[in-house]
């Protein structure tokens, strides 16, 4: 657990200290730590505190939002049957969205102090140590910045009321995604499904993106190569009934 001039403390906390690995830091925080134990990011107990995040929160939180977003289409004028079409087009679209963030942003290469201090807030930790479980999910207040910048986004290319739609159903799958990821670690999956995901973690971190759905990894050309974890898609939906049907 050693850079080439610097050494990690396990013992202290930990966000201020992985920059100092600079080169060595992407190897250091895919050589992952497996006990249920939750590292202290921040010496500030304040801060520290909005670093852990139960699964719950999110549906808890968000699904109210995506209610919101789902109405407000139906309350003004909108046939149920457009919304409805409308929303599951948004779900689709998270995939995507899902794909590329944890592809091209959870996984950038970085070697500056900041950068990879940053990098190991938003998704290092959670590969340095997978079976944390109060770092998997994104807090809300992380999840808001997301979402706020693609709700803008989401404005400019498609005209109101049908924008609301599209973007509780990017909520929703986002919602989804969450509750997916966390159960895969924490949860009784079948083995093949655990067996996808967790060949991300511990054998080919730079394949296997989709965690809802192995389409775009196909798609794209990140498939893991090992037959065996790609046989069974991913059925979020299913997996979501699971979680409140059997619990953890």
């Amino acid at each position: 657990m050693a850079g080439h001039t610097f050494s990690v403390d396990l013992s202290q906390p930990l966000a201020f200290q992985v920059g100092h690995l600079g080169g060595a830091y992407d190897e250091w925080v895919h050589k992952p730590i497996v006990t249920k134990g939750s590292p202290r990011f921040f010496g500030n107990g304040f801060i520290e505190l909005f670093t852990r995040t139960r699964w719950w929160e999110v549906p808890l939180f968000w699904l109210p939002v995506v209610w919101w977003f789902v109405s407000y289409p139906t309350k003004n004028g909108v046939p149920r049957n457009h919304v409805t079409a409308t929303v599951v087009a948004g779900v689709v679209l998270w995939t995507l969205m899902e794909y590329c963030l944890h592809r091209f942003l959870f996984h950038i290469k970085t070697t500056s102090y900041w950068g990879n201090t940053f990098h190991y807030i938003l998704h290092g930790c959670h590969h340095k140590h997978p079976m944390d479980d109060l770092r998997l999910v994104l807090p809300p207040p992380a999840a808001a910045v997301f979402i706020v910048f693609f709700w803008n986004l989401t404005k400019l290319v498609v005209p109101a009321p049908h924008s609301f739609a599209l973007m509780g159903g990017k909520l929703l799958g986002y919602v989804i995604y969450d509750c997916t990821h966390y159960y895969l670690h924490h949860g009784k999956p079948s083995h093949q499904l655990k067996k996808y995901h967790m060949n991300h973690h511990f054998r080919v971190h730079d394949k296997g993106f989709g965690v809802t759905t192995a389409f775009w990894d196909s798609v794209f050309g990140t498939l893991p190569s090992n037959s065996d974890t790609t046989k069974k898609k991913l059925n979020p939906w299913t997996m979501i009934y699971k979680i409140f049907k059997n619990g953890f």
